[in-house]
């Protein structure tokens, strides 16, 4: 993991004190246990220290992240989030639904006019918002041709997969 050298590479010791080369130099455990901690509480991802020809480096190993405990819910009490919205579909209305979970926008830009607003007509394919995932942004085109009657997300919040996004009156 660490290692001590000069600064010529002539010689090398194993932090540790098992010298691997000629032991030109070296390095108290204590002081090479002290770097090890200062790192720890620093945060920071490798530590480089001098004194005189000896150079010793410090990496800190990658920790896993630690695995997150999924809360047990009843099969009973979960809902399929493509159960259909019984009023919205016996009023003849179609929901453009989240393709993906993320964050939801009306415009393409800060500052710009919304893709559409309620009223507006849109032909299939269409770009009516954008969903941010993972830094990309994802352009969510109207599936159906028709009038948007309701929009459901707001916009710069966050929408799961699936979540209905508009209610358009189809043509």
């Amino acid at each position: 993991m660490s290692e001590t050298r000069s600064e010529d590479n002539q010689d090398e010791a194993l932090v540790g004190g098992e010298p691997s080369g000629k032991g030109r130099g070296s390095l108290p455990l204590d002081d090479v246990s002290r770097i090890v901690d200062l790192l720890r509480e620093s945060g920071v991802g490798e530590i480089q220290v001098r004194q005189g020809e000896l150079e010793i480096s410090v990496k800190a190993k990658p920790e896993a992240p630690a695995p997150q405990r999924v809360p047990e819910v009843e099969a009973s009490s979960r809902e399929p989030a493509s159960q259909p919205e019984p009023q919205a579909e016996a009023n003849g209305l179609h929901a453009v639904r989240s393709p993906l979970v993320g964050t939801f926008y009306r415009a393409p830009a800060p500052g710009e006019e919304p893709y559409v607003e309620v009223g507006d007509t849109v032909m299939v394919g269409q770009p009516i918002c954008i969903v941010e995932a993972m830094k990309l942004m994802n352009e969510i085109p109207a599936d159906v041709s028709g009038e948007v009657v309701e929009i459901l997300a707001d916009n710069a919040g966050g929408v799961e997969y699936d979540q209905p996004l508009f209610r358009l009156r189809p043509e």
